[in-house]
């Protein structure tokens, strides 16, 4: 009788418990759908550029699952630079001149096969004709490491801030110091920026030893400023810690708080740039902080981009922070209105 009264005791605190429920039903089917998508047979959308080629190249690129766009030879370059094509080509005086984004392997893998089988089945009367093939970023047979080494500092930096901020927030609502801050008359906004720079002299220090780490222990590619890297790395910091904040201001207990991990920071893996997703998904990964993140950490270690090319990310990135800071204060309205 005692053990059926207590297991009924558990069903029922299950039952009106909504985010367990949430996280035991929906966030597992949730997980494997995009699972399923990144390991399905989804042809990558490859866009490759073609300067000088003989008519119907393109043709033949799309037989090969890649799409060939026309463009100038500073149109190319270009596109190149801001990542709208994976290639360059151009065929004159009995030679093709290849130039690669090898930041994304596997799509420059495809793009290489698919200009070579293009090139001998448009010229059957050349079979000779050679091919010059330049990396303008990273290189052939780029480590795997150096490939994802740039979003796994970002993702590395996000979670454990998100993670340790939330947590020790919550900790100061159940002891019950947050409730003695209230009583006086501080202000809400007071309170979250006072955390967000008491939290933030301590990611400082993560950031520095994550990144430095990294590029000079690891030897991960990196071609940019280390000075960059660090500001990026210090805006992940902040935005990782107001969404912590912002995480433990709805949560009523550390199991809560957990239950965030699968539901806010595991998606943002899978549309952070590391997999190959269906056009469609592609989209959802515009509103998920880490893309910004890893886009502009790869921009700067393995393009070598400056800070102009990145500001687009950066800004994105401190505007949602900004952005966490103002839910946590209004959010703070349930324990007392100031």
């Amino acid at each position: 009788m005692r053990v059926r009264a207590l297991a009924f005791r558990i069903l029922n605190q299950l039952r009106h418990d909504r985010r367990t429920l949430a996280l035991m039903l929906v966030a597992p089917v949730f997980l494997l759908t995009l699972v399923y998508f990144i390991l399905a047979d989804t042809v990558p959308v490859v866009n490759v550029a073609v300067i000088n080629a003989p008519a119907g190249f393109e043709d033949r690129l799309e037989e090969q699952n890649v799409r060939g766009l026309r463009y100038s030879e500073s149109e190319a370059r270009r596109a190149l630079e801001q990542g709208e094509v994976i290639a360059t080509i151009s065929i004159s005086g009995g030679k093709s001149t290849i130039e690669v984004d090898g930041s994304n392997p596997t799509k420059a893998k495809v793009a290489l096969a698919a200009l070579e089988q293009a090139k001998m089945s448009s010229m059957l009367s050349r079979p000779d004709l050679k091919s010059e093939v330049n990396y303008v970023y990273g290189q052939e047979d780029l480590p795997s490491f150096d490939n994802f080494g740039a979003t796994l500092i970002g993702f590395i930096i996000f979670f454990f801030v998100f993670l340790v901020s939330g947590i020790s927030f919550l900790q100061e609502r159940t002891s019950g110091t947050l409730e003695k801050l209230l009583s006086t008359p501080v202000r809400r906004w007071e309170i979250v920026v006072g955390y967000v720079l008491g939290f933030g002299l301590f990611t400082i220090l993560q950031s520095f030893l994550i990144s430095w780490y990294c590029v000079y222990v690891l030897k991960v590619m990196m071609i940019g400023s280390f000075a960059l890297i660090l500001l990026i790395t210090l805006l992940t910091a902040m935005i990782a810690l107001t969404l912590g904040i912002l995480a433990s201001t709805l949560a009523n207990n550390e199991f809560q708080m957990i239950q965030f991990i699968p539901l806010i920071i595991v998606p943002q893996v899978f549309f952070s740039g590391l997999f190959d997703l269906p056009a469609g998904m592609q989209v959802v990964g515009y509103a998920m902080p880490l893309y910004y993140i890893a886009d502009a950490l790869t921009a700067v270690m393995i393009k070598g981009s400056g800070f102009a090319v990145i500001a687009g990310d950066l800004g994105i990135i401190l505007a949602c922070s900004v952005l966490f800071i103002i839910l946590n204060t209004l959010l703070l309205k349930k324990y007392r209105r100031i």
